[in-house]
């Protein structure tokens, strides 16, 4: 007897979607995700191992529920004045935002977002049954702020995202305009920062605002500048109340043993791991200038990818570098594709199937 996903009493708003997802394929130079091309060194794999080892002796026993080591140890890597108090950490920042829209969002509820920019808000908004309103960007994908304020006005949201450096277009936001969606939200705003320690000189973060602003949400990753997306170690800070909120969600036990000592190690070698970001950022600033000069349409980044087009048949061109053995993302508007900062070999690997594809 045949049967699917339609024969299940799936609820009606998800029939019909498709799950989230970049292609896993196994070629030469994988440049779709944003991951950190330097893996961990042997230093700190070995004491990676050995921390892992010790945790392991103790893994009949349930992790520290709170995983309050781990907050404080987040807590002194961003500064700020935080304390634990004002950390809280998931399985990735993916699991980090499903808590604050179980938290504030949820049937009845309304979740906005300015697209193009990451999709798994909008998912995870509808996973959670919280209503989502798109608000359009800018041609230069950013976020016209008048425009923001009276969607605002319109649809009352009860979570706001701005995302900062936002992806798939790597565009930074100015300080000033997320103060006064903040100053206008009725419910808390959320401020991506996954690719924060990417971004240029000078570019502060929403940290700063959180003293006066307890309803903005600074969201993080350990996944992308630590070069642990392995690990999934996300968090935020926030007022301490929020985070009271979030255990009202978070389900018991939720952060392995496992995870919280992987990610105290990684902080414990943060100089390391952070080491490859200033190559990385000048990695990315070559590849805009040299798109630029290819007389490709290439939007500023502040992130460790970046945003160029514009293509009639962006999937062919996606395809053709794929034949070339290079992998990138086939996302954000149409015409437009993502490709994520490697390592200069695999740089190198891209300008030439780009130039091949396209004949340039």
């Amino acid at each position: 007897m045949s049967f699917t996903l339609n024969d299940l009493p799936l609820r009606d708003d998800l029939r019909g979607r498709s799950a989230y997802g970049a292609p896993q394929l196994d070629v030469p130079v994988v440049l779709n995700t944003n991951e950190n091309p330097h893996a961990p060194s042997p230093r700190l794999a070995k004491a990676l191992a050995e921390a892992v080892a010790d945790t392991a002796l103790g893994l009949n026993r349930y992790p520290d529920r709170d995983a309050v080591r781990l907050r404080e140890g987040l807590a002194a890597y961003l500064g700020h004045g935080l304390t634990a108090a004002h950390v809280w950490a998931a399985n990735g920042s993916n699991e980090v935002l499903q808590q604050l829209l179980q938290a504030f969002g949820g049937p009845g509820r309304t979740a906005m977002g300015f697209e193009p920019s990451y999709s798994m808000h909008p998912i995870i908004s509808r996973g959670t049954g919280t209503h989502w309103v798109p608000v359009p960007r800018d041609a230069d994908f950013r976020i016209d702020v008048d425009a923001a304020l009276a969607a605002i006005e319109e649809h009352r949201p009860s979570v706001v995202f701005l995302t900062s450096p936002n992806n798939p277009t790597g565009t930074a936001l100015e300080m000033a305009d997320i103060e006064r969606v903040a100053r206008a939200a009725p419910g808390v705003v959320v401020v991506d920062e996954a690719y924060a320690e990417f971004r240029r000189a000078n570019t502060p973060s929403a940290l700063s605002l959180l003293p006066d602003h307890p309803r903005v949400i600074v969201s993080r990753t350990m996944s992308k500048a630590f070069a642990l997306a392995g690990a999934r170690v996300g968090y935020l800070a926030a007022h301490p109340a929020v985070v009271d909120a979030l255990q009202l969600v978070r389900l018991p036990y939720h952060l392995s043993a496992v995870t919280q000592t992987v990610a105290l190690t990684a902080l414990e070698h943060a100089e390391e791991l952070l080491g490859a970001v200033d190559d990385l950022r000048a990695e990315r600033d070559a590849l805009v200038l040299w798109l630029r000069e290819q007389g490709f349409s290439v939007a500023d980044s502040d992130a460790n990818f970046v945003l160029f087009g514009e293509f009639e048949d962006r999937s062919r061109v996606w395809r053709d570098l794929l034949d070339q053995d290079v992998l990138i993302r086939e996302t954000g508007p149409d015409g437009w594709l993502r490709v994520t900062v490697g390592t200069s070999e695999e740089m190198a690997a891209f300008r030439a199937a780009l130039l091949k594809v396209t004949g340039r």
